[in-house]
């Protein structure tokens, strides 16, 4: 995960956080996040990126439709981040 930008690293964690999302769900979850609208031109050339490294299975629903699913690399990946957060982040001084 060191080598993805904090953008796609949103778009992982989203994508891990969905039940069968799709480019459209992903988009109004990151519009959301980052209180804005994401174009298209940022959207999917960084979602194909995270399937060309192994993090995410993109598939097809339809002609106008994909779907995208976390892989099994992809969450090693979220694990791995999450513990190496947790090496510098003491839950209990972060929340009051």
């Amino acid at each position: 995960m060191h080598d993805l930008t904090k953008f796609q690293r949103d778009c992982l964690y989203a994508i891990a956080g969905m039940d069968e999302p799709k480019g459209l769900a992903i988009k109004d979850e990151l519009d959301d996040y980052y209180e804005g609208e994401i174009h298209h031109g940022r959207l999917y050339p960084n979602l194909d990126e995270l399937v060309e490294k192994g993090l995410v299975e993109k598939g097809e629903v339809d002609r106008r439709t994909n779907s995208y699913d976390i892989t099994r690399r992809g969450r090693r990946e979220i694990v791995a981040r999450r513990e190496w957060e947790d090496k510098y982040l003491n839950r209990e001084q972060i929340v009051d």
